[in-house]
């Protein structure tokens, strides 16, 4: 682990907040010590898994958000009859719940622990990339707890930038970028505002690590499980920007707090010269790679944000 952390954050929304705004930000940190983070770290990372899957096994399915996980699920398997889309919504909001237990816990979860709680399929994938010149473009989805392969990554790879998806309220953000530090993720650049990290990371033969499974209203539409889902080309271009490979990872949970990493061999780039069509052809082989990744444990994805726009539930029937 590197002894400090590059922390990359904007202070355009503390500076634009008003004072009304900034206390409500302290109360909300103050309340996620009280009520989550130290009664969490207090049960064990076993026991925090467990309630927390527990609890969102629960209380998930009576937010609005499950109507989305719901619809999301009949869009992606419109076989499934209501018995089995309700059941995988649970389990998605099981594995939820266990990835919010186990984030206090997380720095206690080494992936190079011998017979520990993380198995690491395809290190010398990983090894190659540490031991090359070039760098790499990393990607991966939400599956299981993806913390811990940022782990598998950062302390295998010195330096490698990894993407995150920065807070609104700065107390917890810095907080929560502080676990990750002491779990081994030292630089992180947040989307949008990290590109310029990002971009010079590669040109200085580092790799950079980008979640590719969400959706982006700015990206381009392909297929995800049959229907266009607005997906972002950002790792697809740098990778052909920088001639480096794609490599993804996948996370899958074995149990409490238990997990098998696999980094997998790297996405094959279309290169027939024109350059728009050839990443459109690229990221279309990154969406059957995550589509081919949610099939094997399709209750361990993040079904409950807006994947697909509502056009495709409106031609599916679902609204």
């Amino acid at each position: 682990m590197t002894s400090e952390q590059q922390y990359i954050r904007s202070k355009d929304v503390e500076n634009r907040a008003g004072w009304r705004q900034k206390l409500l930000w302290r109360i909300e940190s103050i309340a996620w010590d009280v009520i989550y983070w130290t009664p969490f770290k207090l049960m064990g990372v076993d026991r925090a898994s467990d309630f927390g899957g527990w609890f969102f096994r629960k209380a998930g399915p009576l937010t609005s958000t499950h109507k989305t996980a719901r619809r999301n699920l009949k869009l992606a398997f419109p076989d499934w009859d209501d018995a089995r889309i309700e059941e995988t919504a649970k389990e998605a909001w099981e594995c939820f719940g266990r990835t919010a237990g186990e984030l206090p816990h997380l720095p206690s979860i080494d992936p190079y622990e011998e017979n520990g709680r993380v198995e690491i399929v395809g290190l010398e994938r990983l090894d190659a990339i540490r031991d090359s010149d070039k760098g790499a473009v990393l990607i991966s989805g939400h599956f299981a707890n993806f913390e811990v392969m940022a782990a598998t990554i950062c302390n295998r790879v010195k330096d490698a930038y990894i993407t995150y998806r920065a807070l609104n309220n700065p107390h917890i953000d810095r907080k929560l970028n502080k676990v990750r530090h002491d779990y081994g993720t030292a630089v992180l650049a947040p989307k949008g505002l990290g590109t310029k990290e990002i971009m010079n990371a590669l040109k200085n033969h580092k790799a950079v690590g980008l979640m590719n499974d969400q959706k982006f209203n700015q990206g381009i539409a392909v297929p995800f499980f049959g229907h266009d889902a607005m997906t972002a080309p950002g790792p697809t271009r740098l990778a052909m920007k920088y001639d480096v490979p794609i490599v993804p990872f996948s996370t899958v949970r074995t149990g409490p707090a238990r997990f098998r990493v696999t980094i997998h061999e790297p996405i094959e780039m279309v290169r027939t010269g024109d350059t728009e069509a050839d990443i459109r052809a690229t990221v279309e082989h990154i969406n059957e790679f995550m589509e081919a990744r949610v099939r094997e444990e399709p209750g361990q994805w993040f079904w409950m944000h807006r994947r697909w726009p509502k056009e495709a539930w409106r031609e599916a029937g679902l609204i």
